[in-house]
């Protein structure tokens, strides 16, 4: 813990030149006390440190003095603070491991490289829920997170869609997966994918294993995204789309739009869509309003327009 924390002192005097003892007990929540034991800690090792008496003193290295990375391009730079998500590191108990390790790169990077990395930070965020989604309560995460390090196989209490809801499971984490702000375990034996969220309870095991050689967790995922999408999309809508609507569609069916989509005299678009199922299709092209024409197949055209005369009734009644 000592040793952590006088090379914190070290990398905070790199990073921003001239600090008081009560701005290092602050920055490290300890007490001002500790911040002079630790001073002269350094100064014993050999470290070039000096501090100035008086309201604008503080200390300070000696000029020059700073440990620097090699071979490392001012992009790469960028691109490692820019890889930094501090919110799913939280979420792992990675928070102030990221920090601290951001805080040893800073400080390690000559100053032309410093500033541009800080410029890369402090004009990039990276939010990945969407607008509409809600942050999901992972409790158990660092849990599952540390099994998932050390290889440890879990017993999980999990809520899954379809009866009976909730299951005991034996888990062997392979690895974790976030995708759109949302946690996924995958596990064996099978693979399979289980949502972090949905974990009402876990144990972990003094017990290790050893994940397939084979195993490679981005393979793994794309092919699962791939099988998704493939299991999700069970049908197809031939349809007429105006310019407004078609600005709305996104993902698969703006995809589809594009691939599929003719242009007829009356400026809207006539294409074929994916849809999920009926009662899917029905609730998505509904909220298009008379911004979109269903032509195709004959059970969507017929549950549409029963909705819209119904709807319709209720606005023209009394």
């Amino acid at each position: 813990m000592k040793s952590s924390r006088l090379l914190s002192i070290l990398l905070l005097l790199q990073t921003r030149g001239r600090m008081t003892a009560a701005d290092l007990a602050a920055e490290l929540e300890v007490s001002v006390r500790t911040v002079y034991r630790d001073v002269e800690a350094l100064h014993a090792s050999g470290v070039p440190l000096y501090g100035d008496a008086g309201h604008s003193g503080g200390y300070q290295l000696v000029a020059g003095y700073r440990t620097r990375l090699t071979g490392l391009s001012a992009p790469e730079a960028e691109a490692l603070f820019l890889s930094g998500v501090p919110g799913p590191a939280a979420e792992l108990g990675l928070g102030s491991a990221l920090a601290a390790a951001q805080l040893k790169l800073s400080a390690a990077l000559p100053p032309e490289m410093r500033a541009q990395a800080d410029r890369m930070r402090s004009r990039f965020h990276l939010d990945a829920p969407g607008w509409y989604a809600e942050d999901a309560d992972v409790p158990h995460l660092p849990q599952v997170a540390d099994a998932v390090w050390r290889s440890r196989v879990l017993d999980v209490r999990y809520r899954r869609w379809k009866e009976p809801t909730d299951v005991d499971r034996r888990l062997e984490p392979y690895g974790l997966v976030l995708k759109a702000g949302r946690w996924y375990i995958v596990a064996g034996p099978g693979p399979r994918t289980y949502r972090v969220d949905q974990i009402l309870g876990v144990t972990v095991r003094d017990e290790e294993f050893e994940p397939p050689e084979e195993f490679d967790l981005a393979g793994y995922w794309a092919r699962y995204q791939a099988e998704f999408h493939a299991r999700r999309f069970q049908g197809e809508a031939v349809v007429r789309v105006s310019p407004q609507a078609a600005s709305r569609l996104t993902g698969a069916a703006a995809q589809a739009l594009a691939a599929t989509g003719t242009a007829e005299p009356d400026g809207w678009t006539r294409a074929v869509l994916p849809i999920e199922s009926l009662d899917h299709a029905h609730g998505t092209f509904l909220a298009l309003g008379a911004e979109i024409e269903v032509l195709g197949p004959p059970e969507l055209r017929a549950r549409l327009a029963e909705t819209s005369r119904a709807m319709a009734a209720h606005y023209t009644s009394g």
